[in-house]
């Protein structure tokens, strides 16, 4: 059962997200690993375009629970749907973005874009006209010919973007992106995802362990708490669109910060209570 946070002045974005059907419908989802329980009962749904954060502490699970959702990984319990399609494997139409990029190295920056097109069965043609256009949406046009080793971590991760979105996905996962990266390529980058994605909407989750990041990105936030791992709290991020960088300085923003990092230290001295106890 989770404990969700309604407000009353909820953007129109934020409103219209949950108006349609859902795009990913999460229920009653379990994973083990042998004896280890990793998480039990996550449930949740993410609209059509709506972008879901997921923090929580450290090993609690994110990584998996996206893993499972993308259908990298088997659950133990309950479904996973996109639309009308059960995820037991991976599937069309949903992309992942790792948090160390997942490049090949021996692929140049056009070979790594286009990899995904042709793992979907574009044709030459299709690659030749969309590579460009997507290194061109991330910023990397001129850098075709590159390795990652010539690039920094901030490009890489441009060019791991690029990948994702260059097969338009309905969904998009992004597992901790920004976390191998400096903290001013960090806030490039947020703000660059923010601008795509208001060109592009999708259904999008998104795991970080910034809080500022996740009510910076997040139409909600799941807060996830415990070991097994479940949902403690769902917290609905009501602020004006588009996020730009007047966002960070809105009174609205410094509250919701607040709540989503109080929630993670309550329930960080609950579990600290009981494990006293």
């Amino acid at each position: 059962m989770t404990n969700q946070q309604t407000t009353t002045s909820a953007t129109t974005s934020t409103n219209a997200a949950h108006a349609a059907a859902p795009r990913i419908r999460v229920r009653g989802l379990g994973k083990h690993f042998g004896s280890l329980e990793v998480f039990r009962n996550i449930d949740f749904d993410v609209g059509a375009r709506e972008v879901v954060a997921i923090v929580g502490p450290s090993g609690c699970g994110k990584t998996t629970l996206l893993r499972c959702i993308d259908g990298l990984l088997p659950h133990d319990a309950g479904e996973v749907l996109v639309g009308d399609q059960l995820v037991m494997e991976p599937i069309a139409g949903v992309a992942m973005v790792f948090q160390h990029f997942g490049l090949f190295p021996w692929k140049t920056v056009f070979e790594n874009i286009a990899y995904g097109l042709h793992m979907a069965g574009a044709s030459k043609a299709e690659i030749e006209r969309k590579v460009p256009e997507f290194l061109k949406m991330v910023g990397l046009d001129g850098f075709e010919k590159a390795f990652p080793y010539q690039m920094s971590g901030g490009m890489q991760q441009r060019c791991g973007l690029a990948r994702a979105l260059a097969v338009e996905p309905n969904v998009l996962l992004m597992d901790e992106p920004f976390a191998a990266v400096d903290a001013q390529t960090r806030e490039i980058l947020q703000f660059e995802l923010l601008r795509i994605w208001q060109e592009r909407p999708t259904a999008m989750i998104f795991v970080t362990h910034s809080i500022e990041e996740a009510v910076l990105l997040g139409h909600r936030v799941i807060v996830l708490k415990g070991r097994p791992s479940s949902i403690h709290q769902i917290i609905n991020i009501d602020l004006p669109e588009p996020r730009t960088r007047v966002t960070l300085r809105l009174p609205r923003f410094a509250e919701l910060r607040e709540q989503v990092w109080s929630t993670l230290l309550r329930e960080a001295r609950e579990a600290e209570f009981h494990l006293e106890r």
